[in-house]
C-alpha cells in the first residue's frame, strides 16, 4: 500500500516538474496570440493571428533571426564534421596525449560561457580578427564541438567492430566500409550531436556578446529591445522554432524506434 501511495506521489510530483518547466515556453506561445495595444507585451488584451501575418514586419528583427540561422547552420555542420571524426578517434583508437584529448573535451563542456567567451575575444583581439559572422561561427564551432565528440563516443563505444571486419572480409575498402557500415551504425549518435549544436548555437547570447562585434543575432536583438518593449513577432519566431524542434526531435525518435524494431 505504501508503495503504491509513494508511486503516485513520485508520478504527480513529475507531471508538476514538466508543468513548471514548460510553463515559460507555454506563455511564450499564449502571448505570440496576443493583440497588444502598446510596446510591452506583459498582459493579455484579446485573441489575433495578426502577428503571425506580420511576423517578418521588423527588419532588424528578422534580419537578426536570418543571421541566426546562418550562423547556426554553418557552426553546426563544422562541429558535427569534426566531432564525428574525433568522437571516432577516441571512442576507437589507442593513442599517446588520448588523456589529455579526453580532458580537453570535458574542460571545454564544463568551461563557463564568460570564461569562454573572454578568451575568445582575447584571441581575436590578438590577431586584429575583425568581429562579425565569420568570429561568432568560429566560437560557436568551438563551443558546440564538445558535446559532438561526447555524443558521437558514446555511440562508437557500443559499436560491434565484428560488422566492419565483416564487409573488409567481403571486399569493402575504408572508405565503403565507413560509409556502408561505419557511418549508420553511429548515425543516431551524429544525429543526436548535430541537433544539440544547433540548439546551443541559436539560442546563445553569453559567448555572443563578446564576439558578435556589430553584428546581431536574434537572442541579442531581443535582449536589446527589452528596455522599448518587446514586440509579439518575437514570441511568434521562438513558438516556430521550437515547434521545429519538437518536430525534428520527435521524427528523430520515431526513426530510431522503427530501427530498433528491425
Amino acid at each position: 500500500m505504501r508503495t503504491r501511495f509513494g508511486d503516485r506521489v513520485l508520478h504527480w510530483y513529475t507531471w508538476l516538474i514538466i508543468l513548471w518547466l514548460s510553463s515559460p515556453i507555454a506563455v511564450m506561445i499564449v502571448f505570440g496570440f496576443n493583440d497588444k495595444k502598446s510596446k510591452s507585451n506583459t498582459s493579455w488584451q484579446g485573441f489575433t493571428l495578426k502577428w503571425y501575418q506580420e511576423l517578418f514586419a521588423i527588419d532588424g528583427l528578422t534580419e537578426a533571426l536570418i543571421n541566426s540561422i546562418v550562423i547556426a547552420v554553418v557552426s553546426t555542420i563544422l562541429a558535427t564534421t569534426l566531432g564525428t571524426l574525433l568522437g571516432l578517434a577516441v571512442g576507437r583508437y589507442r593513442f599517446r596525449g588520448k588523456g589529455l584529448t579526453n580532458f580537453l573535451i570535458f574542460a571545454a563542456i564544463s568551461t563557463p560561457e564568460l570564461v569562454m567567451g573572454a578568451s575568445l575575444l582575447s584571441l581575436f583581439v590578438s590577431a586584429n580578427a575583425p568581429r562579425g559572422h565569420v568570429t561568432i561561427i568560429i566560437a560557436h564551432t568551438l563551443f558546440s564541438l564538445a558535446f559532438v565528440v561526447v555524443t558521437v563516443r558514446a555511440r562508437v563505444v557500443v559499436l560491434d567492430p565484428s560488422l566492419e571486419e565483416a564487409a573488409r572480409d567481403l571486399g569493402a575498402g575504408t572508405w565503403e566500409t565507413f560509409r556502408l557500415v561505419t557511418l549508420p551504425s553511429i548515425m543516431p549518435g551524429v544525429a543526436a550531436g548535430a541537433m544539440l549544436a544547433f540548439a546551443l548555437s541559436i539560442d546563445d547570447y553569453v559567448v555572443t556578446s563578446f564576439v558578435n562585434g556589430s553584428e546581431l543575432t536574434f537572442p541579442l536583438w531581443i535582449i536589446g529591445s527589452v528596455k522599448v518593449g518587446i514586440p509579439a513577432q518575437v514570441n511568434v519566431m521562438g513558438t516556430l522554432i521550437f515547434a521545429l524542434g519538437a518536430l525534428v526531435a520527435i521524427a528523430n525518435s520515431v526513426s530510431s524506434r522503427r530501427r530498433a524494431a528491425r
